[in-house]
């Protein structure tokens, strides 16, 4: 199946929709917020309904023929629409309900450009799908990965797909972890654009099809725009049967995570020491 080729109005049109996701976030913040039900505990609000309404609302004006796949709405357009959208409205749900500002916005097109929004510092990280940048007051910054923080977001939130092989846990408690980063966790996928802005060393998660899902596509595509090393945590590229994601400032500390998920906890080894 081929695809339409992209021009740079995609860009602007996924800038335009993370930007429209992101005001009614900011906007809602510290209001009071009705909670949806999704079962297992997750659960969405009135704040992620109402984002995702105001990005659907530039993606169909934009491009009316375009499909969209929404965190909330689900698939929406024509069958047959060669494009499809992504859209995570509100990444970090439970972060923002119980009052804390780290969340994103995020729009991407299936191998396309991208966008994920910082509704709170007023960043849009995005990529053409060739370059990636950081538009913030204005302008508009080349995003520069590097693994100088040695700071390492991993995704702690359940499900566990990967376990027993994979646990995340388990990397974080190995003895060569410790020696060489420090974790963070976020619970929001804006970990993804901060590697590829050089604000995190890397990202690790769990998961499947994770290159296909709305709340990865758009830091994915930014961090292989920006020049990240990006596979699954079995060190296979990333893709839509991939087992999880490790992406890295750099080869090197790329190399040292998967060394670390491979080795067995507490033989205590470390190839980097």
């Amino acid at each position: 199946m081929t695809t339409s080729p992209v021009s740079q109005d995609d860009t602007d049109v996924a800038i335009a929709a993370a930007r429209a996701g992101a005001e009614i976030v900011r906007t809602r913040y510290g209001q009071r917020l009705t909670r949806i039900d999704k079962g297992g505990g997750d659960f969405a609000t009135d704040a992620d309904v109402a984002a995702e309404a105001a990005v659907l609302d530039v993606l169909r004006a934009a491009r009316p023929g375009d499909a969209v796949h929404g965190e909330e709405g689900g698939r929406q357009g024509a069958d047959g629409a060669v494009r499809q959208w992504f859209v995570d409205p509100l990444c970090g749900t439970l972060n923002y309900a119980a009052g804390t500002t780290l969340v994103a916005v995020n729009v991407a097109l299936r191998d396309g450009p991208a966008a994920v929004a910082d509704p709170f510092s007023g960043e849009v990280f995005f990529t053409d799908g060739e370059t990636a940048r950081v538009r913030r007051d204005g302008r508009d910054t080349p995003l520069v990965p590097t693994a100088a923080t040695r700071l390492v977001d991993v995704n702690l939130d359940p499900p566990f797909p990967g376990a027993p092989a994979f646990r995340a846990v388990d990397l974080l408690a190995h003895p060569g972890f410790g020696r060489s980063l420090r974790p963070r966790v976020v619970s929001t996928t804006l970990a993804l654009a901060w590697v590829a802005a050089g604000k995190r060393a890397a990202y690790v998660t769990d998961g499947t099809g994770l290159t296909g899902s709305v709340h990865f596509a758009a830091g994915i595509a930014l961090c292989r725009a920006a020049g990240c090393v990006v596979t699954g945590v079995d060190g296979a590229p990333a893709g839509p049967a991939g087992r999880g994601l490790v992406a890295a400032a750099d080869a090197e500390t790329h190399a040292l995570l998967l060394s670390l998920i491979r080795e067995p906890l507490g033989t205590g080894t470390d190839p980097h020491r």
